[in-house]
Order: C-alpha cells, then sequence, then structure tokens
C-alpha cells in the first residue's frame, strides 16, 4: 500500500473530509471516544462517508505511526451519483447502458469488469456503499486503467439503484443460475442494467425480485458456475452485438 493511499491521525481525518478529499473508507478502533472522535463521527455522518469500526490490530497492520485509531483509505477515482449520470445520458441522446454489481467483493474480478465495460462502451458501474469492492489502487491496477476512465457510481444500495433504474426507463437484466431464459433472449435494444451478482451467492433475492428479466448462461461442464468477470463479460457483449445488429449506438 503506496503512503499517499492513506490518511492517518483524527484530526488529519477530519481536515481531508473538510477539504473535500475523496475518501473511500474510514477504519476506525471499536472503542474510540473523546470529543475529537465525536467531531470526526459528525462530518462523518453528514457527508454519508462509509466507516468500519475494527479491533486496533486491523489499524496497525495498515499503519504503526501514530493514528490515533482512525485511518481514512482515499478512493483512487470520485464517485458519480446517478442522480446526476442518468438524465445526463438521456439528455446526450445515448441508449444507456449500465453494469451494477451487487456485493462483488474479489478485486481482480472488480477491475476485470471494469475494463470489460470500458472496451465495450458501457455507460457506468455502479457498486453499493457496503460489503463490496471501491475504487482503490488495486482495482484501478487490476483493470488496466479503466477505471479511471468510466463513471463509477456508488450508491447506498444495488436495491435501491434498480428501483431508481427502473423508474427512470431501464430494462433490469439480472444474470443467475437461477433462471430458465437464455441470455441471448433478452433485449438488450433499450435503455439496459445488467446486474451480477457476487461471487459466493449471487445477486440478493430483493434485487431479483425487482428484475423485469432473469437470464442465465448455458453451462454444459462438471464446474457449474462461471467466474463472475467472465460471466459479465458475456453478458455486456450480448448487449454488444444486439445493439450493432440492430444498428444502434454503442458508444
Amino acid at each position: 500500500m503506496e503512503k499517499s493511499d492513506y490518511i492517518f491521525g483524527i484530526r488529519a481525518v477530519i481536515e481531508a473530509i473538510e477539504a473535500g478529499r475523496d475518501i473511500d473508507c474510514v477504519f476506525i478502533k471499536k472503542d474510540l471516544s473523546g470529543d475529537l472522535a465525536a467531531e470526526l463521527m459528525a462530518l462523518i455522518k453528514q457527508y454519508g462517508i462509509v466507516t468500519r469500526r475494527v479491533p486496533i490490530e486491523r489499524i496497525n497492520r495498515i499503519t504503526r505511526k501514530n493514528h490515533q485509531g482512525v485511518v481514512a483509505m482515499l478512493s483512487a477515482v470520485t464517485y458519480n451519483s446517478l442522480e446526476n449520470i442518468v438524465p445526463m445520458l438521456y439528455e446526450e441522446g445515448r441508449l444507456p447502458f449500465m453494469v451494477l454489481l451487487d456485493g462483488l467483493t474479489d478485486v481482480r474480478n472488480f477491475g476485470a469488469i471494469a475494463r470489460t465495460c470500458e472496451c465495450a462502451g458501457v455507460d457506468a458501474i455502479v457498486i453499493p456503499e457496503r460489503d463490496s469492492v471501491s475504487v482503490n489502487a488495486d482495482a484501478v491496477k487490476t483493470s488496466a486503467g479503466a477505471l479511471l476512465h468510466i463513471p463509477v457510481c456508488r450508491e447506498y444500495s444495488i436495491l435501491g439503484a434498480v428501483k431508481f433504474l427502473k423508474e427512470n426507463g431501464y430494462q433490469i437484466i439480472a444474470a443467475t443460475e437461477k433462471a430458465e431464459i437464455n441470455y441471448t433472449r433478452a433485449d438488450f435494444t433499450v435503455p439496459v442494467a445488467i446486474v451480477m451478482g457476487s461471487e459466493d451467492v449471487g445477486i440478493s433475492n430483493e434485487v431479483l425480485r425487482q428484475a423485469d428479466t432473469l437470464v442465465a448462461i448455458p453451462q454444459f461442464g462438471k464446474i457449474g458456475s462461471l467466474n463472475v468477470s467472465v460471466a459479465a463479460g458475456v453478458m455486456i457483449y450480448e448487449g454488444v452485438r444486439q445493439r450493432l445488429d440492430a444498428n444502434l449506438e454503442v458508444i
């Protein structure tokens, strides 16, 4: 981890937040208290910054310097908001194409998916605030720099993002082994958002219930499941294929 990836110390983190630094997450010692800590927590709540209450040993693994029980991990990019991205895409006359990642935790899969998204002209990637990958230096490196070129929206939850996109005319296509419809039968020639699930449990049931179409990628081997980054690539490029066949703009 590079020194520039994080800021440590209560006052230093407060100043970083007030200066508008893009903070990915703040690790805070479980039993941290005091007036300065209370000031920090009030700022974190005001700006909606993701926090993790962790044992002191976790923070010591990041730095042994005088961290005072607080380390802020800096984001490698500035996150976008769906509330800003969605109307902008319509105003530009684009046919929106998004990818939502529900609980993805492996940074290598995230980087690979982001690289595919950027190559395929996907308009934005959506991730949730908690229990998810984030755009850190490792993710940027794994994506071959793609995460520096594609908007990433970090929303409170994927379920909320799905509901918002549906209200704005998006077709939600969820890839799941539970589906019986072949992925090629989904319609990608409309404003669309593909939902991919986590590596272990897939897409949450709440999100699956909100999806317009549940699709599966045919599998004939013995393993029983594709790597999520590979599956995402298959889904994304089916969207590209359909749009090219229909003479629609893909970028």
